[in-house]
């Protein structure tokens, strides 16, 4: 990476904006311009990068010109109406909502999986990040279904109040005070209380009986590794956990694979580390493991005795990181290095 580009972050007071621009930092991507956006509730904050404030501009009054690449993070109506406008700009855009992920024409990337796919960039502009559950499953079942295919999955997450921004992180931290101090306190309005709680709804209910977030391990898992025969039957919870995402994946394969096969391509596969042992604490969880770290952790590698092609897997990844920043910067780092 000789060139140095214009970076926009689009969104950069979020959570994961925030984050973003963090990871560009930390990985030393070669950013000759950076330019924090966000509502115009944020003028006249500014954020700090490689040491230098820098103040952040309105999104809606902002010039994309000159701008390489935009990371967008800003909710998916907010891209619907900016992304277009950037990519006629001449930005290609990484876009980290849901807004462009099932339209045909953009790639939906998690390079560990389908980094060849970045280059049909060149098709609308814009490149798709999955959503964060998607993410750490898909590079988990990735190695597995090129060794011996997979027909079903069967997956229950429990995903961390992160996933639903910094409001939400707050609210987990208001809500456990207050039912420390008097359990009665935590009455439920139109939804339940996360904390000391499993709530199994995420997004909207749709007319099938399940949620948004379901439909979205349905739907991307299958467009990431293009298999429109592998059936994914999701049931998503949300956990009182600050960081990090848990997924108990159950997996029926084409093949029959053994729990030592599994475990030798999962320990060579990219971005998977396998903590799967029988010594205690020989498994990773959200707080110990994944919380801001990069890698997809994998263990409670199991034969499922049920079935007879059946295996079943623990896994654990950032939500905030991999699930969304690390890899909406991964992409443009093979955009950059392979592709433009």
């Amino acid at each position: 990476m000789s060139k140095n580009y214009a970076v926009a972050v689009v969104g950069a007071t979020g959570l994961v904006g925030e984050a973003m621009y963090r990871i560009l930092e930390e990985r030393k991507f070669p950013v000759g311009r950076f330019v924090p956006l966000a509502s115009v509730r944020s003028a006249g904050r500014s954020v700090t990068f490689r040491g230098k404030e820098h103040e952040i501009e309105v999104l809606d009054d902002f010039d994309f010109s000159g701008i390489d690449i935009a990371l967008f993070s800003a909710g998916a109506s907010v891209s619907a109406e900016a992304a277009p406008r950037a990519v006629a700009a001449g930005a290609v855009v990484i876009d980290n909502t849901s807004q462009f992920r099932y339209d045909d024409e953009i790639p939906l990337v998690v390079p560990e999986c389908n980094a060849e796919r970045i280059a049909d960039y060149r098709n609308r502009g814009i490149i798709a990040n999955p959503n964060c559950s998607t993410i750490q499953l898909v590079v988990a079942l990735k190695p597995l279904q090129d060794a011996v295919g997979i027909e079903r999955v069967n997956v229950a997450t429990y995903q961390a109040v992160s996933g639903a921004g910094r409001s939400a992180i707050e609210a987990l931290t208001e809500g456990s005070r207050a039912w420390l101090e008097d359990a009665e306190a935590l009455a439920p309005g139109p939804e339940k209380p996360v904390a000391f709680n499993a709530v199994p709804k995420i997004d909207r209910l749709m007319d099938t009986g399940y949620t948004k977030e379901e439909m979205k391990l349905y739907w991307e898992t299958r467009k990431i590794l293009e298999d429109p025969d592998i059936m994914v039957n999701a049931t998503c919870v949300r956990v009182p956990v600050y960081y990090g995402h848990s997924e108990a994946v159950h997996v029926e394969t084409r093949t029959k694979i053994t729990v030592p096969e599994a475990q030798k391509l999962l320990n060579s596969a990219p971005g998977v580390t396998v903590i799967d042992g029988e010594m205690p604490g020989a498994y990773p969880t959200a707080a110990t493991d994944a919380a801001h770290r990069d890698a997809v952790y994998v263990g409670r590698i199991r034969e499922d005795m049920t079935h007879p092609r059946g295996l079943n897997l623990w896994v654990v990844a950032d939500n905030v990181r991999k699930g969304a920043a690390l890899n909406s910067v991964q992409i443009a780092e093979i955009l950059v290095n392979r592709v433009m």
